[in-house]
């Protein structure tokens, strides 16, 4: 009997090459669109992810991890559910989280709010104005409470009041976690992004930029994404943290802004001679030609850094305020969060 089934006929290479290419790009696809998306991911993630050097896996691989009967059998039993880093063990709550929200609010009533929405500002123009307006990196000024590598930043936490603060002191973007009050400055939803609904889900509630991980989504997931975001407005900032992502982001078409983040995911040491090395020679070259904007992310903690990362080709700054204070070239002061 012959077998039928489109997805049976094709060969990893072929589905690789072109499961997530969308036939119509004027189009938002609906939620038979994304499953078959997602079922494609869950076949080949494996894979996908071994072959691009991506040591974050998507999920545990047997399940979730079963109870402590003793420190011999856990670790015997466990050892490939027990996460490697805290990025890892971020990515595996996140995509229960997903799961679970997208249960209760499905994609088409995330199509209905994106009736609502307000209209989606201009990131990277943001970005690029103040970088031009000063001469100095256009800053995104992030509101967050808490940070894996540095634990609570503030305990009495009003994220308006700080929002406030910073687009008041001249910050150009403001990236949050959640915005349900909105600002004049363009907003950037710093997620950690598993799933296409997510980008529904951000544009949604007044997002104007989602934050992509190449550490943790493969070449075919991001240029999915990329097209996603060009039919919602939204723009993608695709973070990047060492030279086999970089490469594999620039070798995706549609990227217009790339965050190179200064802090080794396994050990979070920052090193911002990162930076210098991922923008210099054939690649800062094939930015430029592209006309990427670049962001540098983490270790920014004094006017030298920044003009360290400036001179390193760097137009924008994503201050992740880790050591508790954020710094203002542009006014020459410190805001306290």
């Amino acid at each position: 009997m012959p077998n039928h089934s489109p997805f049976k006929q094709l060969s990893f290479p072929s589905i690789k090459s072109q499961q997530f290419e969308l036939k119509d790009e004027s189009t938002i696809p609906d939620g038979e669109a994304l499953k078959v998306k997602e079922w494609e991911v869950g076949m080949f993630i494996d894979e996908v992810a071994a072959s691009q050097g991506i040591k974050i896996r998507r999920r545990p691989p047997t399940g979730p991890p079963l109870h402590y009967v003793g420190p011999f059998e856990f670790r015997l039993q466990n050892e490939g559910n027990t996460p490697r880093n805290i990025l890892e063990e971020i990515v595996w709550h996140k995509d229960v989280e997903v799961s679970k929200m997208k249960e209760k609010k499905p994609l088409p009533s995330l199509k209905k709010m994106l009736d609502n929405a307000p209209p989606a500002r201009d990131f990277i123009g943001a970005l690029k104005e103040a970088n031009s307006r000063t001469g100095f990196p256009g800053l995104i000024a992030e509101v967050k409470k808490a940070s894996p590598s540095r634990g609570v930043l503030r305990e009495d936490f009003d994220p308006v009041q700080i929002a406030k603060a910073y687009e008041k002191g001249g910050a150009a973007c403001l990236s949050v976690l959640t915005d349900e009050k909105y600002f004049q400055c363009p907003l950037l939803c710093k997620e950690f992004v598993l799933d296409a609904w997510q980008l529904f889900y951000a544009r949604a509630k007044g997002a104007d930029a989602i934050l992509l991980i190449a550490a943790v989504l493969p070449d075919l997931d991001i240029k999915y994404m990329i097209k996603i975001c060009k039919l919602l407005r939204l723009t993608a900032l695709v973070e990047v943290h060492d030279e086999r992502e970089m490469d594999r982001v620039l070798e995706i078409e549609g990227i217009e802004l790339v965050g190179i983040n200064n802090r080794d995911l396994g050990t979070f040491e920052v090193d911002l001679g990162n930076t210098k090395k991922l923008l210099e020679g054939e690649r800062g070259e094939k930015i430029r030609q592209k006309g990427i904007t670049v962001v540098g992310e983490s270790g920014l903690f004094t006017p030298d850094d920044i003009a360290y990362v400036q001179d390193a080709g760097v137009q924008a700054l994503l201050d992740y305020g880790d050591n508790g204070y954020w710094h203002r070239v542009e006014f020459n002061c410190i805001l306290d969060p």
